[in-house]
Order: structure tokens, then sequence, then C-alpha cells
């Protein structure tokens, strides 16, 4: 008997016969908008959602790192990116890039990507997060994903939602909450 599997937001996983426990992949996300580089001040504009899709090559980079691969870069301070583009295209987990013709992927803000490990729901989150300053990424915003490398890699997820139009007068910080719960 041949089985499939495939995982989105609120998926189940599920393996076995009889009892088992789902897990879903969940995704946490949040823009807050600042004007200028003060990053010190109230953002002007919060846009807080849940939700994206699991792209095959980065779910692929997970399993391989769990297994103890080293050939695919790990989603570590080093390599970990959030990707910002104006494509539209609809998100499809064979993709491994963002598809607009305007993109940048900012490295990590200082002490992110965080996880704490432990044996309670909170060991299984993980946090990334980006500033993006005034001189950055100014275009509208229309698409995001993350990312294991400055270009290339592996895309572990893509959204595709306008966020508004970023300008030179605004700092964007962009935070994603990953779960397996």
């Amino acid at each position: 008997m041949r089985e499939t599997a495939r995982l989105t937001e609120g998926s189940h996983l599920a393996a076995g016969v009889g009892r088992h426990d789902a897990v879903k992949w969940r995704c946490h996300w949040k823009v807050e908008k600042f004007h200028g580089d003060d990053l010190t001040a109230a953002p002007y504009e919060v846009i807080e959602r849940e939700g994206n899709a699991l792209m095959y090559g980065g779910a692929s980079a997970l399993w391989h790192r769990l297994t103890g691969g080293s050939t695919v870069a790990a989603y570590d301070a080093t390599n970990a990116r959030i990707g910002v583009g104006n494509g539209t295209a609809a998100a499809d987990p064979l993709q491994t890039n963002l598809q607009g013709a305007n993109t940048l992927r900012k490295g990590m803000d200082a002490t992110y990507p965080q996880h704490v490990d432990g044996v309670d729901a909170g060991g299984a989150l993980l946090t990334f997060r980006s500033t993006f300053s005034t001189a950055e990424a100014n275009f509208v915003w229309a698409e995001w994903g993350i990312f294991n490398a400055a270009a290339g890699g592996r895309m572990l997820n893509r959204k595709v939602e306008n966020l508004g139009e970023k300008t030179s007068a605004a700092s964007w910080v962009f935070t994603v909450q990953l779960s397996l719960v």
C-alpha cells in the first residue's frame, strides 16, 4: 500500500497504526512599521497574521539536518535570512526562491534565530527576526520567505500577501515564529 503526505499550514502529520499524536506546522508572523530608523518609538502600523506554506526544499533541509547531514546549511544566526519581494505568484511547495523582480534577503538581528531547548511546548518554537532599515527593500512587499543563505540555499517557507509599500521614510521589523505542535 502506498501512502503520501502533504504538510501545509494547519495540516496534521501522523504515522503508524492505532493511537497517534498529530503534529501541526504553524507560523505566526508580524511586521512592525516605524518612521525613519528610530525603533524606540511605537510602530505606526503592525500587521500580525498566521500561516504560510512549507516548501519541499525547506522540509528536506530540516530532515537532512535532523539526521546529521551537513551539506545543506543550517537556518542559524550565520545563514538565516528573511526574504521579501514583490512577487504575487501563488505559493507552490516546489518553489525555491521568491518570485518578484524586486527581492531582498536580510540577515538576522542580533541573538536571532531564537530557540529555547526543552521538553515542553516552548521547546517547539523557533523565532526569526530581521530589521529592514530606511535604505533597504524599498518596494511593495507582496511575498516573504525564510532562507538559509544570502543567495541560493533553501527556502523554508513562503507567504504571498500584500504588506504595503516600504519607502526610505520607514524601517520595518519582520518577526516569524515557527512551531511544530
